[in-house]
């Protein structure tokens, strides 16, 4: 019997200290579209898109504009935290763009002005509630408009808490131009969460043992080599999971676990807390499936998370049950059958609804409901209120007073959500909070319907200004609303609940119920002859209680002229008028100009009478051209 042959490969790769990679084929990770076995997020300073300006040194204010995006709903208040570099002398303005999340925000500077769109929790600050723009450029805009000056922008991808520095640096160039992966690190820091979590199984696997894999990948110019990572863990783990941290070799890492019971293997350095000892590490491999190999060399057949995220000073992670993760095996095709539970779970995460002061609106992506087979159609308690549907978007508005809607105390509204399936109903209640705001809206018309943003000049415009407020809405006053134009003194329209200005007159406002006040007046903008025409202007109101609490609403209009065409900008009425008049005299003259040379440069022959003794063929020839021009303006016979 001859000697048995080993494979060389694996021997080598043993000798070595590295895994066979051989040993992760059948695992090809994928995202993680089940709950989550882990919740990780991350310290950063390189925001999605940036800038920085000195724009505003020269101005009353420095202002810093955040703009959150999310990959999924927000999984809880976003916490903003505002400091001062030394004292707050100099005011500050923050602007915080965060639609359909909420937010506590904080800072010991009394005299920050916050504009936001977010849901704020009691412990926040007092803010305003603007309708800011939507797009990066439009909020860039609106904010340099509105305070003639920026000091910073930032694009946030899932935060969970923001820092934000105040300070300004006269060396920042002059105009804030977005930059992609801009580097915040002078004025902010933010805590990240990671959405980006993948997993996979081995079929052959014997072990149901977990592993769960963070991979630290650094930039060369990195200057990051120390790293504090907070551990939690599930109550009474059985010890059956591992954690990989690998990063480079000279990375120290500081771990806090919290009630783990958990297996490490860690690259570079480490040090436990309350530890005084620094642990020499071990040498990992820095591929994706080579970390695979390494957990499956272990005998831990499960990759329950692999978490791949940017070098970073802090990592907090939180460790679920992994008897309750549902990682996916890709080694076989799967048929997917939809639990029964899913359409619930997905309305869950989404909370599509929407509420103003009068209306309940609900927006749903058509592609967010691809794992629900079969809907036909989204409804509201009342199900002749049906959701209206394009190729991307499920859409439904619908005041609060109609669909089955009912008000409770404290600003809510309630109804039921219905996705109608081809064989069965999903119910979903609804219960929205109404945002404790001043709402700002244009009407064309008197009837206070179709709301627009076009204000058209030399014709009457009608404002609706309204609030909830439960507690005691007869204290709500309309303080003041303004029009404000670039290049024109602001327009004072209503103060005080009286109208200010010519063509300004306050209108009967509807009677207060569950709480809501409306306030409504109309106004006419007019512009002196040869006046500028600005392309648009502010419309600005505020609404206050007797404690001098103060709701402050922005509206922004596009200004409209139809008695102008857009070439004719800038040029008055009579002016108008006489490039009009003067073009048709220019052509009148011309057509006379040329009947007058053409009538007097025609032959004689052409302007006689026929001879009788011309002979035939020349009385046929003339009679024949006579005849063929009887029928144009400049005939002889019609000269005749």
């Amino acid at each position: 019997m001859g000697p048995r042959s080993v494979p060389l490969l694996p021997l080598l790769l043993a000798l070595l200290g590295r895994p066979d990679p051989g040993r992760a084929e059948g695992c090809d990770l994928q995202p993680v579209t089940a709950k989550p076995p882990i919740t990780l997020f991350y310290a950063t300073s390189t925001v999605l898109r940036g800038c920085v300006s000195n724009s505003s040194m020269n101005t009353g204010h420095e202002v810093h504009v955040l703009r959150v995006k999310w990959s999924e709903d927000s999984p809880g208040p976003l916490v903003v935290t505002v400091t001062p570099r030394a004292d707050c002398s100099r005011p500050a303005v923050l602007i915080l763009l965060c639609t359909f999340c909420s937010a506590t925000i904080t800072s010991p500077c009394s005299n920050l002005i916050i504009h936001t769109d977010a849901h704020l929790t009691p412990d926040s600050m007092r803010a305003s509630n603007p309708e800011l723009p939507m797009n990066s450029s439009d909020l860039l805009g609106w904010a340099i408009t509105t305070y003639r000056g920026i000091t910073s922008y930032s694009e946030l991808q899932d935060p969970h808490r923001v820092q934000l520095h105040l300070g300004e640096d006269a060396h920042s160039p002059p105009e804030c131009i977005l930059q992609e992966h801009f580097n915040a690190t002078l004025h902010l820091e933010t805590e990240v969460f990671f959405h980006g979590v993948k997993g996979c199984s081995r079929s052959d696997a014997q072990s149901t043992r977990a592993a769960h894999i963070v991979h630290l990948q650094s930039e060369p110019s990195s200057p990051i080599t120390e790293v504090k990572l907070s551990l939690g863990c599930p109550q009474n783990s059985a010890g059956d999971q591992m954690l990989i941290l690998q990063s480079k070799a000279n990375f120290t890492w500081f771990l806090t676990l919290e009630e783990c019971n958990i297996q490490l293997l860690v690259s570079g350095n480490y040090k436990i807390a309350f530890s005084p000892t620094l642990i020499s590490g071990t040498l990992l491999p820095d591929t994706e499936q080579d970390l695979i190999a390494k957990a499956f060399e272990m005998n831990y057949g499960v990759i329950a998370s692999y978490s791949a995220i940017p070098a970073s000073t802090h990592i907090n992670l939180k460790i679920h049950g992994h008897e309750t993760v549902e990682t996916p095996v890709t080694t076989n095709p799967l048929v997917i059958t939809q639990p029964p539970d899913l359409p619930h779970q997905v309305l869950l995460t989404l909370k599509p609804w929407k509420c103003t002061d009068e209306t309940m609106e609900i927006v749903i992506i058509r592609s967010y409901l691809e794992p629900i087979k079969d809907v036909v159609n989204i409804t509201l308690r009342d199900i002749s209120c049906q959701a209206e549907k394009n190729a991307t978007h499920f859409m439904l508005k619908s005041p609060l007073s109609h669909c089955g809607t009912s008000l409770e105390g404290r600003g809510y509204a309630n109804n039921e959500l219905i996705l109608s399936l081809a064989k069965d109903a999903v119910l979903r209640s609804v219960r929205c909070e109404i945002p404790r705001e001043l709402f700002l809206r244009l009407f064309p018309t008197a009837d206070f319907k179709a709301p627009q943003t076009e204000l058209e000049i030399n014709k009457e415009a009608f404002v609706q200004a309204s609030m909830r407020w439960m507690d005691h809405p007869a204290d709500l006053q309309l303080k003041e609303c303004w029009l404000v134009a670039s290049g024109q003194e602001p327009v004072l329209l209503v103060q005080g609940g009286e109208a200010r200005g010519a063509g300004v007159a306050v209108l009967e406002s509807p009677t207060s119920s569950h709480g809501r006040k409306v306030w409504r007046f109309r106004f006419t903008y007019t512009i002196p002859e040869g006046g500028h025409i600005p392309s648009s202007a502010i419309l600005k109101c505020k609404a206050g209680l007797q404690n001098d609490t103060i709701f402050e609403k922005v509206l922004d209009v596009t200004v409209k002229d139809a008695w102008r065409p857009l070439n004719y900008r800038g040029l008055g009425l009579a002016a108008v008028l006489g490039i009009t008049f003067g073009a048709f005299l220019i052509g009148a003259l011309l057509t006379a100009g040329l009947w007058y040379i053409y009538s007097h440069t025609r032959p004689i022959s052409k302007l006689q009478p026929v001879s009788s003794t011309a002979p035939a063929s020349e009385s046929s020839s003339t009679n024949h051209s006579i005849g063929s021009t009887q029928s144009t303006p400049c005939s002889t016979s019609s000269m005749a």
